[in-house]
């Protein structure tokens, strides 16, 4: 195996820039990697791409229950339909936390087999007492973990060994538009840099950067979503 470094850079065009030895790549997503998946789980095979059947665990991944799964979902595809929820409360100054207990798929409630506790609060520079990750933080914790679990476990489909893998995020935000001290200066993150080191067979690097475009967050944060914001009285 061959370790190589990747810098993933998030754009706010929604592309991805791949720093790979020195080198800048443009990775458009590859359709053929979706088709791959499907015939892998079907068990069926593509001319352009010779497959191996996986080992029934890769990369700590139950193969087998990911294609019970998919399998399922492919032939009725009214089970891919999931609402995720969390639950927040303020508990003084800029010190809150989230909930989760559960979630909405295959048509069911489908309950944690324990509680999550998320806390969040803010540095002495923006009043709070610095005891938990902000926000933001929040976000890039969320981010790196879509994107490596997208990259392993669409790796392990296509028998890809991975023997390390980590990352180092870095996010651009100017606390002007935050504060409203200006209304041309965004609130939120400009730029996100993401760079990922990992270790496996060199051949197998192309395809990993374009699996972590699989990742819901990350495709939440490129895309978009619909954010209805409601507020009632207690």
């Amino acid at each position: 195996c061959v370790t190589e470094h990747s810098c993933f850079r998030l754009l706010k065009s929604g592309s991805v820039s791949v720093v790979t030895s020195n080198s800048a790549l443009s990775v458009a997503t590859n359709t053929d990697d979706d088709t791959f998946l499907v015939n892998q789980l079907r068990g069926g095979s593509m001319m352009s791409m010779p497959m191996q059947k996986p080992a029934s665990l890769v990369n700590g991944i139950k193969i087998d229950t990911l294609q019970e799964t998919i399998h399922a979902i492919e032939q009725d595809p009214g089970l891919g339909s999931c609402k995720f929820r969390a639950r927040n409360k303020w508990l003084g100054a800029n010190h809150n936390c989230t909930t989760i207990t559960g979630f909405y798929g295959a048509r069911q409630e489908i309950p944690h087999k324990q509680q999550f506790e998320l806390h969040a609060d803010e540095p002495p520079i923006l009043a709070g007492g610095d005891e938990a990750a902000n926000p933001v933080e929040h976000l890039l914790n969320a981010l790196a973990a879509c994107v490596t679990t997208s990259m392993v476990a669409h790796a392990a489909v296509r028998g890809i060994h991975i023997e390390e893998l980590e990352s180092e995020l870095e996010g651009d935000i100017d606390l002007r538009g935050f504060l409203g001290l200006s209304s041309d200066v965004p609130r939120g993150f400009t730029d996100i840099r993401v760079r990922f080191k990992v270790k496996a067979d060199v051949e197998n690097m192309e395809r990993l950067k374009r699996l972590a475009e699989f990742s819901p967050v990350y495709n939440t944060i490129t895309r978009g979503a619909k954010v209805d914001i409601q507020v009632e009285e207690i």
